[in-house]
């Protein structure tokens, strides 16, 4: 499993678990909006990870990182961290396509 995969399902498990309705607000209020900011620096270490071996699909993490900027917002940081999270385990459940052994398959 690669270090992207990896990183989606934990970004993608942790936004889950802020989206659960009482739960993830409770979270966020009682640690002062400190986990958003832990969100976001997740989330773009995974975008720049994923860009460095070569992924292709990055919605999930710039979807992270604004939903990091506006989590702070009742319903609606609720509802984007649950999109964030279905989005995020989505592409992580995506079988890896390793470009070298498609081209060794061709010839």
């Amino acid at each position: 499993m690669s270090n992207t995969k990896i990183l989606k399902w934990v970004t993608g498990g942790l936004e889950a678990l802020l989206g659960i309705p009482v739960l993830g607000g409770i979270i966020i209020m009682s640690f002062l909006w400190i986990p958003l900011v832990i969100m976001l620096a997740l989330h773009i270490v995974t975008l720049i990870i994923t860009k460095k071996e070569g992924g292709e699909t990055t919605t999930g993490s710039i979807l992270g990182i604004v939903t990091s900027c506006i989590g702070f917002i009742p319903i609606v940081g609720m509802i984007m961290h649950i999109i964030t999270a279905v989005i995020l385990m989505l592409e992580a459940s995506k079988p890896d396509v390793h470009k070298e052994s498609m081209f060794n398959e061709e010839f």
